[in-house]
């Protein structure tokens, strides 16, 4: 490599050794306009540490997750003096760590012993599929845990007595509906703050250090959020779970906006086989909506009838 005073010289082979890019993919990069051309020397093609350099770049922000034509915007701002490192602090910023959680390492036979002491590899394989745990190159007896508490509340609730099999299913289910919320709040915030930061050409370095900035003050908003609205929704839920398993033996308070109704146990399992548990709430409501607007119309109708019979008499 360079001494600071000579620059090396690369073939193509050379040069696709030490990026990693095949040459193939180099002279792809090149007739894209993302890597130079490289300087002719007699017969031969040479290339500097600036194509390797560049090399790395744009490998570095496909691993982030840039296509090909946002990498070769950004590049072009770069070359004409506008600054990436402020884009790459904020993408740095974004990819980093969303929780203070620190990933751990665990033994096979330590995870046995959590979860019953019993093999499970059925279980394992699971827990792998979901991301709860990585299996550990070069090393088939030890996994790493990237969320030490996803693992413990797995634990406490196989010792409470859930099968696995179901702890898998309802970390699948549960996970479609926080990613759709984690969407929603990005799209909520990319309209109302980040939208100025993200125009037709990449933010300068000054606008991309703000944009970090805000990342660092919103990052914890959206766990608060769900944190807060999960707290009050479990109490409401298990408040009125609980009547109903009790028969309505213990008083539960209601709001102003709810009205507690007994409702026979043999009507709410027909009804939760008929829409599932979560959703006989609304299919109660709905129903009932539907039970009043269908004696309002025979009301009104009747009413209309009885009208036209007085108008005819007299």
């Amino acid at each position: 490599m360079s001494d600071g005073s000579v620059e090396t010289s690369y073939r193509i082979e050379d040069l696709a050794h030490h990026s990693g890019a095949t040459v193939r993919t180099i002279r792809a990069y090149q007739d894209r306009g993302l890597l130079p051309r490289p300087e002719r020397r007699g017969r031969a093609n040479v290339y500097a540490d600036a194509h390797l350099a560049r090399l790395r770049q744009i490998a570095d922000l496909l691993d982030r997750g840039y296509t090909l034509a946002s990498i070769k915007e950004l590049l072009e701002a770069w070359d004409a003096g506008r600054g990436l490192g402020g884009v790459l602090g904020l993408v740095a910023e974004v990819d980093g760590p969303w929780t203070d959680e620190e990933p751990v390492r665990i033994s096979r036979a330590e995870l046995d012993e959590r979860f019953g002491g019993s093999p499970d590899d059925a279980a394992v394989a699971d827990a792998v599929e979901l991301g709860v745990l990585e299996p550990v190159p070069g090393d088939e007896d030890s996994f790493l845990v990237p969320s030490p508490q996803e693992l413990a509340v797995a634990a406490e609730l196989h010792a409470a007595g859930v099968p696995l099999s179901a702890i898998s299913g309802h970390l699948r289910e549960l996970r479609g509906r926080v990613e759709h919320i984690a969407s929603r709040f990005l799209e909520f915030t990319t309209e109302h703050v980040f939208a100025r930061y993200l125009g037709e050409h990449p933010p300068t370095d000054a606008e991309a250090a703000e944009a970090a900035s805000l990342v660092r003050r919103l990052r914890p908003l959206a766990q608060q959020t769900v944190d807060a609205e999960l707290a009050r929704a479990m109490r409401l839920f298990a408040n009125r779970h609980l009547r109903r398993h009790l028969g309505g033996g213990h008083p539960v308070e209601a709001t102003d906006e709810t009205r507690l109704v007994e409702i026979p146990a043999d009507t709410m399992r027909a009804v939760e086989r008929l829409v599932g548990a979560e959703q006989v709430a609304a299919f109660v409501t709905a129903a009932a909506e539907r039970e009043v607007n269908s004696r309002t119309l025979d009301q009104l109708a009747s009413n209309y009838v009885n009208r036209n019979k007085v108008d005819e008499t007299t």
